[in-house]
């Protein structure tokens, strides 16, 4: 069950878990939420889940804590459930976590833009997720962290949340814009977010004076570095989530083995333009991995 059945991410997820069901001789059914944020939609998706039996559910949820109670209810009726991408909150309300360490990701991005504006003064906008996502507060906490900012700097001169989507980045941006066109420095959540930021900032005349970095790694996020639309982004590996999840719930359906705790399923930079102690990956490498 994933956030949204559009999210580029998510679509690679469900589609790698349709070919690992398939290679375990399991039953997929794939559900969503309506948007990322739709707690609703997931909770009625876990009962649905429930209903029909199923052995296992694996979850990437919208809202870490609002889920918390429909997967308690399914873990009681001896359902293996397994958060992936997303950590819930507490992380041991689900059996194991298979995910990005978004914190690490976050980071990434920070200390690459922070390398990349070099001895300027910071003037950077945070495009964030979802009120309530996990993800979206790790990934904004490391972002800081690696920028080297704390929590309420004057450099921050705008933040917006945009539940991860392209059309509500852009039209975030072109307002923050309006009060904030010195800015020189754009952090965003995903790749659809950067790509309504560049879409902003290039309406805007502001595309040489702003650096974006971004968090994915799919393959149209690569291309888009490439191209220069954006500097860097982090790459996740979806599949790797969807395959290990997989296996982990057949495994389970079998011999009643359960996995347990968080594996990290890796980040790697990708930018073109690498900077002097930070380790990275071209767009060439990109292009071979991405979502693959």
């Amino acid at each position: 069950m994933t956030k949204t059945e559009t999210n580029p991410f998510f679509v690679t997820m469900r589609e790698a878990a349709a070919t690992a069901a398939a290679k375990h001789n399991a039953e997929l059914i794939a559900l969503s939420g309506k948007f990322d944020g739709d707690n609703e939609g997931q909770v009625a998706a876990i009962e649905s889940l429930v209903s029909r039996g199923a052995k296992g559910i694996l979850v990437t949820p919208s809202n870490t804590t609002g889920i918390l109670d429909a997967i308690e209810d399914a873990r009681q009726q001896g359902i293996l459930v397994i958060a992936l991408d997303t950590t819930t909150d507490p992380a041991d309300a689900v059996d194991a976590t298979f995910a990005t360490d978004n914190f690490e990701a976050g980071r990434l991005q920070g200390a690459y833009l922070r390398a990349v504006l070099g001895d300027r003064e910071p003037k950077l906008i945070m495009l964030d997720g979802t009120q309530g996502s996990s993800v979206s507060r790790q990934r904004h906490d490391g972002f800081l962290k690696g920028f080297k900012l704390k929590e309420g700097s004057p450099a921050i001169v705008g933040r917006a949340d945009t539940n991860a989507d392209q059309n509500t980045a852009q039209a975030a941006l072109e307002s923050l814009l309006q009060r904030a066109g010195d800015a020189n420095t754009i952090y965003t959540i995903n790749e659809p977010v950067a790509a309504g930021a560049h879409a902003a900032v290039s309406e805007a005349g502001l595309a040489d004076q702003v650096t974006i970095g971004s968090i994915d790694g799919g393959c149209t996020g690569v291309r888009d570095v490439k191209a220069g639309k954006y500097a860097a982004t982090v790459m996740q590996f979806p599949v790797r989530m969807a395959d290990d999840g997989v296996a982990a719930v057949a495994e389970f359906a079998k011999s009643g083995k359960k996995p347990s705790g968080f594996t990290d399923t890796g980040t790697a930079l990708i930018t073109d333009k690498p900077v002097k102690g930070l380790k990275s990956q071209n767009t060439a490498w990109g292009l071979e991995r991405c979502w693959g």
